[in-house]
């Protein structure tokens, strides 16, 4: 079921989406901070009929190898994306200097 997943970037609409043959099925919504040198990720979700497939890891590590790949840097408000960080640390190097982690 998971092979047919496409994970694209929609810049004009500030988000990473899953699809499923063309259908939204998830998302990871930033805002664009210090002119456009930092996203700052507030929020991730996948449908509820897709839970549990391990779709939201590879919709944000898509995100974050996307920002690497542009050498940007990111601010994870977003409880989903802090945690990732914290269970995979080589991606710790893309959060913005001086960011402090918010309190859930």
């Amino acid at each position: 079921m998971t092979d047919r997943i496409e994970i694209v970037h929609v810049p004009e609409r500030h988000r990473y989406e899953l699809r499923d043959g063309g259908k939204r099925m998830g998302m990871t919504l930033y805002r664009v901070q210090d002119d456009g040198h930092v996203f700052a990720f507030d929020h991730t979700e996948v449908d509820e009929g897709y839970s549990g497939l391990g779709l939201a890891g590879r919709l944000v590590t898509f995100a974050l190898d996307d920002v690497r790949a542009h050498g940007l840097r990111i601010r994870p408000y977003c409880p989903y994306v802090r945690a990732f960080l914290r269970r995979h640390p080589d991606y710790q190097d893309l959060v913005a200097e001086g960011f402090v982690t918010p309190q859930v």
